[in-house]
């Protein structure tokens, strides 16, 4: 009986080999040490440096988020979907969104494309390379992917920013309460000054950082995946779709889920995660040209382009 007993044992361990690591990280740029959470594949010291992904939680939420994410990250890996790589989730405050803070007292933009970024590269063997990082998370962690990486789009491969928390303006005059009911005039003072400071606001705004340089963002190559719910009870579909139309009009190559019947929260969440994650799984191992298509494009396409002057 002790034998199959531990025989059983052994079996669950391979099933789960995976290993999740709680720590904390200290920095004078926020005012508390960092809770985190890192998950790491089998075996990932062997062989070259992992892919590093930032998951970050979205509002109200911890390191317990990649808690819950576990089991799709081990599913993707398993089935081969996925890459090995290295998954972090950093405690923030709980609506910072991922800024550094007008008044200067929390630096979390800073502190994670910085120090935490090299951190989690030296401690965990993540790769140094920055067509190795990426970003992903849900609405606040939407927002956060989206500003951190049109910031620092040299610094990370891909972002997959999901129902980011994002307004459909450029600039600060034009919100209305229908944008932001869920959000406290407390709360955008404390990230963009009191009163509001309209340029700080507009530094921080994806779509107005989009827009200001787009060719920077092109030139990067960063990949580019965003997805909402049509039904989100927040209505970040208008936001989300403000932001698509800005990319799509400055030639920001994008891709872009509106879900159909979704909201913020609920069943669908799991299968747009996985849905993600194959978009990052792609940004790490193209595939390449598609031979049909490349096909249709020299025989039929443009030959007809050319026949009008298309280009």
């Amino acid at each position: 009986m002790m034998r199959f007993l531990l025989l059983l044992a052994l079996v669950f361990s391979q099933l789960r080999a995976a290993e999740l690591v709680e720590a904390e990280f200290k920095s004078n740029l926020v005012p508390h040490p960092v809770p985190y959470a890192v998950l790491l594949p089998d075996r990932y010291k062997d062989g070259a440096p992992l892919p590093l992904l930032l998951y970050l939680h979205g509002g109200g939420g911890d390191r317990t988020a990649l808690t819950r994410m576990r089991d799709i990250f081990e599913q993707e890996w398993k089935a081969g979907h996925l890459p090995k790589m290295v998954i972090a989730t950093p405690s923030v405050t709980q609506r910072c969104f991922y800024m550094d803070s007008k008044d200067g007292t929390e630096k979390w933009e800073t502190l994670i494309v910085g120090p935490f970024l090299e951190h989690l590269q030296k401690t965990y063997r993540a790769s140094s390379d920055p067509k190795k990082n990426m970003l992903m998370g849900p609405s606040m962690g939407g927002m956060g992917s989206l500003r951190m990486g049109f910031k620092y789009p040299e610094k990370f491969l891909a972002i997959a920013a999901q129902e980011p928390g994002i307004e459909p303006i450029l600039h600060w005059k034009d919100m209305t309460p229908r944008m932001r009911f869920w959000r406290s005039d407390e709360l955008f003072e404390t990230a963009y000054g009191q009163p509001v400071d309209p340029e700080y606001w507009e530094q921080n705004n994806p779509a107005s950082i989009a827009k200001a340089n787009p060719k920077r963002l092109i030139d990067s190559g960063l990949q580019i995946y965003i997805d909402v719910g049509d039904h989100d009870m927040f209505l970040l579909n208008e936001g989300t779709e403000f932001l698509h139309r800005v990319l799509t009009d400055n030639g920001i190559e994008h891709e872009y889920h509106l879900v159909h019947g979704a909201d913020h929260v609920g069943r669908t969440l799991r299968p747009r995660s996985i849905e993600a994650l194959g978009f990052l799984a792609r940004s790490l191992n193209p595939p390449g040209p598609d031979p049909q298509a490349e096909q249709t494009r020299k025989t039929i396409i443009d030959p007809a382009k050319k026949k009008y002057g298309i280009k």
